[in-house]
């Protein structure tokens, strides 16, 4: 079945009741995620190696477009997914990648720091096999219902720069504090805490220290483009709050670069 074929499916039968949901009570969209994943739609970017459909950008925005009207939330979601798998397709292991392409894990991207509440600081600190990862994000989209995050963490062992990491929501240490009064419930929109939570060294996405690179080529770009869809009132949380924190943080010149790219974006 076409990707049009099976968004048509489940829009109006499963996305438009979640949508309504949504709105009325601030419900997060699961039976639409599910729907999605079921009909092939949250594996439609993943390569055809792993069972993907090996969708490009503009057939995945397509689908965004096409969600937005009838359910923001859902279209909040996807924007997440679709961003955070472009990172697990290039640098995920085998069997995450095809947990992806199979439809049945949902990604979100867990990658701008929060200075508050108090003592939580962003470390990276691996014994032996075991990295042990300690921050707060903020502005993550399904806080507490995806399956995993493309988590950002100070490099293990380089000097400067920013590594990535796929984190399990299930890991130990990990938890979604009560969410502020007027947050966007229906998305999940929220702050993760890991105090720390402890990753296998494989999870890491790419190498050490290349962060900033990983998020200007395969973050950035579909950001842009799946906001854009949705028009400027809809900017995705982590790019807004990634141009501010990379512009002030950043040292190495993919950092500087994404930086630039993000802020000239928003402009």
């Amino acid at each position: 079945m076409s990707y049009p074929s099976a968004l048509h499916d489940v829009l109006d039968r499963v996305i438009v009741p979640a949508g309504e949901l949504a709105r009325e009570e601030g419900k997060f969209p699961r039976a639409a995620v599910t729907a999605l994943g079921r009909a092939g739609l949250l594996g439609l970017t993943c390569s055809a190696e792993p069972g993907g459909e090996g969708a490009d950008l503009a057939r995945a925005a397509d689908v965004v477009a096409r969600v937005m009207p009838v359910c923001p939330a859902t279209a909040a979601v996807l924007q997440s997914h679709y961003a955070a798998a472009a990172v697990v397709e290039a640098h995920g292991g085998r069997w995450l990648r095809g947990e992806v392409a199979a439809g049945r894990h949902l990604c979100s991207l867990a990658v701008v720091e929060d200075g508050a509440g108090g003592g939580v600081r962003s470390t990276a600190r691996r014994t032996g096999g075991v990295v042990a990862l300690r921050a707060r994000k903020r502005d993550v989209v399904a806080a507490g219902e995806a399956d995993s995050y493309v988590w950002s963490s100070p490099p293990v062992a380089s000097d400067g720069g920013l590594t990535l990491w796929g984190v399990p929501a299930h890991a130990p240490g990990l938890f979604v504090p009560a969410r502020a009064t007027g947050a966007p419930l229906a998305s999940a929109t929220s702050t993760v805490v890991a105090d720390p939570v402890r990753v296998p060294a494989e999870a890491m996405l790419g190498a050490d220290g290349e962060g900033f690179g990983i998020l200007l080529g395969a973050v950035l770009p579909w950001l842009l483009e799946l906001c854009a869809v949705v028009g400027s009132g809809a900017v995705h949380p982590s790019l807004a709050a990634l141009a501010r924190s990379a512009s002030g943080t950043a040292r190495s010149a993919d950092g500087q670069a994404f930086a630039a790219s993000a802020a000239m974006a928003l402009r």
